[in-house]
């Protein structure tokens, strides 16, 4: 393919891309390619743009062409592609296209592999990144977790635990049993003797040590008066 083949492929792509595609001089041109990637809902930052730089050498097709890649001049730093830095990589994924396409015009084909290798290495990194984040939340919500599960209960641990409930329990009944006395007690105050009739005293035995007591002190005095009566 001669320099007219040449021309009749930019000519397509004129048509193809009549806002993409910037001569840079009489032998180089560049097609602007506009990425497509995953944003953010809130994320209304634009879509990141490279630039394709292509110049044919005088055998095109039957010569792969020179190519470069760069970015628009001031174009925002996008946070998953440097140009600078992924050039050599995105370079590298053309290779097979172009040798797969030698013979043919393939400036098109190279372009939409060019757009697919970006995309897909932007992805990659945003992949990367959310699986970091979905580990840290992992770990954040497992730790939260545990917070709540306590000590692995055991057929062991659960047995001395309803001992120790049930100590507890008793020692509480007891507690409380003592402290309604003491508040019945102090309710009912200093409890006073109460004088016993002659029938309760009967009753308790206490009657016959009564009477007792009283005929010994009538003896007494008995004795008493007759010895008053000798000495007279």
């Amino acid at each position: 393919m001669g320099r007219d083949e040449q021309k009749e492929e930019r000519e397509v792509l004129d048509s193809i891309f009549p806002d993409e595609i910037q001569d840079v001089n009489d032998a180089e041109y560049r097609v602007s390619i506009a990425l497509d990637v995953k944003k953010e809902d809130e994320d209304e930052s634009p879509d990141p743009v490279i630039l394709l730089n292509i110049r044919y050498p005088e055998a095109y097709p039957d010569e792969a062409p020179r190519l470069d890649i760069t970015q628009p001049p001031n174009a925002a730093r996008y946070e998953h592609l440097d140009v600078q830095e992924d050039k050599v990589r995105l370079l590298e994924a053309l290779q097979p296209t172009i040798e797969e396409s030698m013979g043919m015009a393939m400036v098109f084909t190279l372009v939409s592999a060019l757009k697919d290798a970006a995309e897909l290495l932007i992805s990659e990194r945003q992949q990367a990144i959310q699986a970091l984040k979905d580990i840290e939340s992992a770990k954040a919500e497992e730790e939260e977790n545990r917070k709540f599960e306590g000590e692995k209960v055991t057929r062991e641990s659960f047995l001395a635990w309803r001992e120790k409930f049930r100590q507890e329990m008793a020692d509480e009944a007891v507690r409380r049993q003592a402290e309604l006395e003491a508040e019945e007690k102090k309710k009912r105050g200093p409890k006073e003797e109460k004088k016993l009739s002659g029938k309760q005293l009967w009753q308790q035995g206490l009657a016959g040590n009564t009477i007792e007591e009283e005929q010994d002190e009538g003896d007494d005095a008995l004795e008493g008066m007759q010895k008053l009566k000798v000495e007279s």
